[in-house]
């Protein structure tokens, strides 16, 4: 499996669509024939799936214990939004109102890739996030990365 890489830059027009990046779209060669997936973030922020990325996570969404109100309500919430993207001819996506909203999108839009998954930040709300870096990335590396079992880089 392949990850993404890089942030871009982009505009919404008046009517919330976006062109991809040509640099983006370079990662996407299935995007034109499978399309990708849009929904909300964790954050105040929304997440573009590839496709055949998003069937992965429903699948392991659908073998969860639905009888679990927990589990229910995560399933729920998880997919609330969720939202097929097409590629117009132009090479545009249309970014669904409400998702823009839930994420206080205006018009300067990131695009953050974030292994298989591509985040869509403000622009503003982006940067604001990058200036909170924990003032000691390295502990926080080895707390998340350091643990027993991990492998290291050889």
């Amino acid at each position: 499996m392949s990850h993404f890489l890089g942030e871009f830059d982009c505009k919404l027009d008046a009517k919330g669509r976006m062109v991809i990046p040509s640099g983006l779209k370079k990662q996407l060669p299935e995007v034109e024939k499978e399309g990708l997936v849009i929904n909300r973030g964790f954050e105040k922020h929304l997440v573009i799936y590839s496709r055949k990325e998003w069937d992965k996570i429903t699948n392991d969404l659908n073998g969860l214990n639905l009888y679990e109100a927990k589990t229910r309500e995560f399933v729920r919430y998880f997919t609330r939004g969720a939202t097929e993207l097409t590629l117009d001819a132009a090479g545009r996506v249309l970014l669904p109102k409400k998702l823009l909203e839930f994420a206080g999108i205006d018009s300067d839009v990131v695009l953050s890739c974030q292994l298989s998954k591509i985040e869509v930040w403000a622009k503003d709300a982006f940067e604001d996030q990058l200036d909170k870096e924990p003032e000691d990335f390295a502990r926080l590396a080895e707390e998340v990365m350091g643990g027993a079992g991990r492998r290291t880089n050889d």
